[in-house]
């Protein structure tokens, strides 16, 4: 049984038992889970969050939630990771953040100007062919924040796999801001809520195979 298949939810009730098949027949992985979460300092970490989610839920925009867990946790410098493409909403998050009395750091993607050749990427890989076009870097993001030791890092609308190499390299924890999702106005669940529709069917069908989405009518 998969969590995701699940129809019972007895977790969500606060049965720990459930049932034959469910993951919570082995309680290896909760055990060590627990015992991980108490540990110092991510105890108050996951507490602070919590604290947020009570607070907020269902009130608070997550920009809000973010600035309320910065100042909860005590954090003083604030860093973020951003999209060149997202540098408008960028700002305003930047000022925002120095508006509720944290230091920022920023990092746009394409710091460093590198063209996509030097890491083996043709014309016709890029965006634009025919064009100069720089490579985004999120390893250098996470290296830039790092050098300026932030307390807690954001992202803001980074690249599908970008985002993960930021994350990976990062010191600090991260969150993310914005998910980047230029066909929906950076709002990717409705691709989901969508995605037997007419308005999205051409591009589910490119990248799934018309064939195999057939077979998930």
């Amino acid at each position: 049984m998969e969590c995701v298949d699940c129809q019972s939810l007895l977790c969500y009730r606060g049965d720990q038992e459930g049932f034959p098949g469910c993951p919570m027949e082995d309680r290896t992985i909760f055990d060590e889970s627990l015992e991980l979460l108490k540990e110092d300092p991510i105890l108050k970490f996951y507490q602070t969050s919590c604290r947020i989610e009570s607070k907020g839920y269902g009130r608070w925009p997550r920009a809000c939630e973010i600035i309320q867990f910065c100042k909860d946790m005590e954090y003083q410098t604030i860093g973020f990771a951003f999209c060149i493409g997202l540098k408008r909403e960028a700002a305003i998050f930047n000022q925002l953040l120095k508006c509720a009395g944290f230091k920022t750091v920023s990092a746009l993607c394409k710091s460093g100007g590198i063209p996509k050749e030097v890491l083996g990427l043709s014309d016709k890989d890029k965006v634009r062919p025919g064009r100069t076009e720089v490579i985004c870097n999120p390893i250098a993001q996470a290296l830039r924040l790092n050098q300026q030791k932030t307390d807690f890092n954001v992202v803001i609308g980074l690249c599908v796999g970008h985002d993960s190499l930021f994350y990976k390299y990062s010191e600090a924890p991260v969150t993310t801001l914005v998910t980047k999702d230029r066909r929906l106005g950076h709002n990717p669940v409705a691709a989901l809520y969508m995605s037997e529709s007419g308005y999205l069917k051409e591009a589910f069908d490119e990248v799934m195979g018309e064939t195999v989405r057939e077979d998930t009518r």
